[in-house]
């Protein structure tokens, strides 16, 4: 593993911790919220990427 993969405390396979992000929902034009054990407990299939600075509204 390299040094860079060993500070982020996340691996490939590993599960995630729980956690809450805010979002914008362009049908309703409104934001809101939305949990990952939300979504595990609906059984949703949920794809996390990251990208900094990149899709914001400026």
């Amino acid at each position: 593993m390299s040094e860079a993969c060993a500070c982020l405390g996340c691996n490939i396979g590993a599960a995630v911790p729980d956690f809450t992000l805010e979002t914008y929902e362009p049908s309703k034009g409104d934001f809101g919220e939305i949990r990952l054990e939300t979504l595990k407990k609906n059984k949703k299939w949920t794809i996390l990427f990251f990208y900094p600075a990149d899709f914001t509204f400026v």
